[in-house]
């Protein structure tokens, strides 16, 4: 099967700023012709991802948009040991009686974890990963590698898997460069070892051939895919990630409160769109790109963006952002909280986002003639001629207690009329309470009721 998408996978990841490098850009475009199996790792230290992991999941979640087929790793085996990639100073590997007489929460400890906290982290992160990507029908696959690693028998894994590791090149590798001075012990230096035995595995298991991750991780993928041919004689592939970071030079998902969760008990859906919304000026095109799934000829247009238009784009950014990770009805929650803070905002971010299609365009329409709206229809008697109250006396109540908007501005009086001057490109949207939309569209008076008429025919064939 060839697949027939406009774009590779990887001409997409690198016009959106995911690559840094690749084991050979024409080898890699070439197998992403065809629908492939490729794998990307996930530390289940904690039971919850947090921003600095979006960019592997989006990667993910690119790959199974362009026909293929995506493995999440969660570390279980691994996180046992302990990765020293990336790290300047080993890491003290605590037993739970010392982590409770030691609760400073110091980052250079850290707790051993068992098993049974590993599995319990994980159905934490896939259900954050199903957010992003689509486990149905095998379309995607999470795996623990503790269920491969820790039945390994220690003998026979270094005859069949050990010799073909060169102590000279392992020790060469940036990861254990870094950590020579200060120390690496040897459960860490095996850890490249047992990544690459993951590899290997799912080459075997999954007929997976791809392997990505962070900057840090490359000296482990080429250690997989030499693995790979020499044990299976087989072909693999690589492709690493840069290190994000804002153009202010802070790490991406730290704020002056912590990380950044994708758990909304640990930093909320509001709070994650607050973040996005403060996002540098600088990096609002190129966080469009790594974080959305917004097309690049729009994520471009931001270049030229500034002021109130700049901000517009941000709060998309965080609109988009904050969707993927907590869903839509959230997102609009905490965007319709930073238009109804910031007035000058709003026209703006309308314009932009388009706040009204994204809030209906799964609810109800009717159609009104301008010569009706002319003639100004009281708010409350609107509202129950489009279902958005059982009652005209209902409707009241509901304005009276402050659960009825206009194009998302409260209706503040009971004895408020609904004229054309509501009228924006020519709808009105109605809301009652915060997840109860209608919009009503005016156009000519011959196809307005052309319009209803079949609608009301409708609702009397269904009766039947």
């Amino acid at each position: 099967m060839v697949l027939n998408n406009v774009d590779n996978l990887l001409d997409t990841l690198k016009q959106r700023g995911f690559v840094e490098q690749t084991t050979g850009d024409k080898a890699i475009h070439e197998l992403f012709g065809k629908p492939i199996t490729g794998y990307i790792g996930f530390d289940p230290t904690v039971s919850s991802l947090h921003v600095g992991s979006l960019i592997p999941i989006m990667a993910l979640a690119h790959m199974q948009r362009h026909g293929h087929r995506p493995v999440a790793v969660v570390g279980g085996g691994t996180a046992l040991v302990g990765d020293p990639s990336g790290k300047t100073e080993m890491r003290k590997m605590l037993t739970l009686e010392e982590v409770n007489e030691n609760p400073s929460g110091k980052t250079e400890m850290r707790k051993m974890l068992t098993l049974e906290e590993v599995n319990e982290n994980a159905k934490g992160i896939k259900k954050q990963l199903a957010r992003f990507v689509s486990f149905e029908q095998g379309r995607a696959v999470l795996v623990n590698n503790a269920d491969w690693l820790t039945g390994l028998h220690y003998i026979s894994f270094l005859r069949d898997i050990g010799r073909h590791f060169s102590v000279n090149r392992m020790l060469a590798t940036e990861s254990c460069r870094l950590r020579l001075e200060k120390g690496l012990n040897f459960i860490e230096f095996n850890y490249s070892v047992l990544q690459a035995y993951d590899f290997l595995h799912l080459y075997k298991t999954e007929r997976c051939c791809m392997q990505m991750g962070g900057s840090d991780q490359w000296g482990n993928i080429v250690a997989g895919i030499e693995l790979i041919r020499r044990v299976e004689q087989g072909a693999a592939y690589g492709v690493t990630f840069p290190l994000i970071t804002t153009s202010s030079g802070e790490k991406m998902g730290k704020t002056a409160k912590g990380a950044v969760w994708l758990d909304p008990e640990r930093t909320s859906p509001r709070e994650y769109f607050q973040y996005w919304i403060n996002t540098d000026d600088r990096d609002v095109a190129r966080f469009m790109a790594l974080f959305t799934f917004l097309p690049m000829e729009k994520v471009r247009e931001v270049d030229n963006l500034e002021g109130v238009d700049l901000n517009a784009a941000k709060a998309e950014l965080a609109f988009e952002a904050t969707k993927l990770a907590h869903g839509e009805d959230e997102a609009r929650d905490a965007l319709e909280d930073a238009t109804s803070k910031f007035a000058n905002l709003s026209a703006s971010i309308r314009g932009r986002v388009d706040v009204r299609a994204k809030l209906s365009v799964t609810k109800p329409d009717s159609f009104m003639s301008r010569a009706r709206l002319a003639e100004g229809i009281p708010a409350f008697k609107l509202f129950h001629e489009v279902g958005l109250s059982d009652s005209s006396s209902a409707a009241r109540r509901l304005i009276q207690q402050g659960g009825g908007y206009v194009n998302d501005r409260r209706i503040d009086n009971i004895d408020t009329v609904i004229t054309c001057n509501d009228l924006n490109n020519k709808e009105i949207l109605l809301r009652a309470g915060k997840k109860r939309y209608h919009r009503i569209r005016v156009k000519s008076e011959r196809k307005a009721e052309a319009e209803n008429s079949l609608a009301k025919t409708k609702k009397v064939v269904d009766k039947f």
